[in-house]
């Protein structure tokens, strides 16, 4: 299965396989098979950055991983909507100097009928770790299975979500 092969209107399950798929992808790290999930004109804003279409994609995604160093990134499914699907997300790196970051954040995304993300608008906040403050500690790569969500990483007062 494939993340285009997870078409909308989406169910629950579905909209979790989605993100999840979507996840794997990103901790993949490689720009060449991530933004195959997209289409061709795909429009994003990340953060304080607009761009369009594949090249700008893989132009954006081979910057960010040669700086965000040792990426590992968890998704949850927040909400969805026929073809809509939002996220929030936490992901840890360290930049070439060695300091550590935690990013959190939401993302809303919007498909094609062919399954392929057309438009995804991020928002995301860094904050710095120390190295013993890392909770991602999975070889790089797609998260194992039995690694356990971002709902186990709130507090207990904090409701979980799915």
């Amino acid at each position: 299965m494939t993340s285009t092969s997870i078409i909308p209107p989406f169910t629950h399950d579905t909209a979790m396989k989605k993100v999840r798929m979507a996840e794997d992808l990103w901790n993949s790290r490689n720009p060449e098979k991530v933004v195959q999930a997209y289409s061709k004109d795909s429009y994003w804003r990340n953060r304080e950055q607009r761009f369009q279409g594949h090249t700008a994609i893989k132009q954006f995604l081979t910057e960010k991983w040669s700086q965000e160093l040792e990426y590992r990134l968890i998704k949850q499914l927040w909400a969805f909507h026929h073809d809509h699907i939002a996220v929030r997300f936490i992901y840890e790196w360290h930049d070439t100097s060695g300091q550590w970051f935690r990013s959190s954040g939401n993302e809303l995304w919007a498909f094609d009928t062919e399954g392929r993300m057309f438009w995804r608008d991020a928002s995301i906040n860094n904050e710095r770790i120390t190295a013993t403050e890392r909770r991602f500690l999975w070889p790089l790569g797609p998260r194992p299975a039995d690694h356990p969500g971002l709902s186990s990483f709130f507090p207990p007062e904090t409701p979980a979500l799915f």
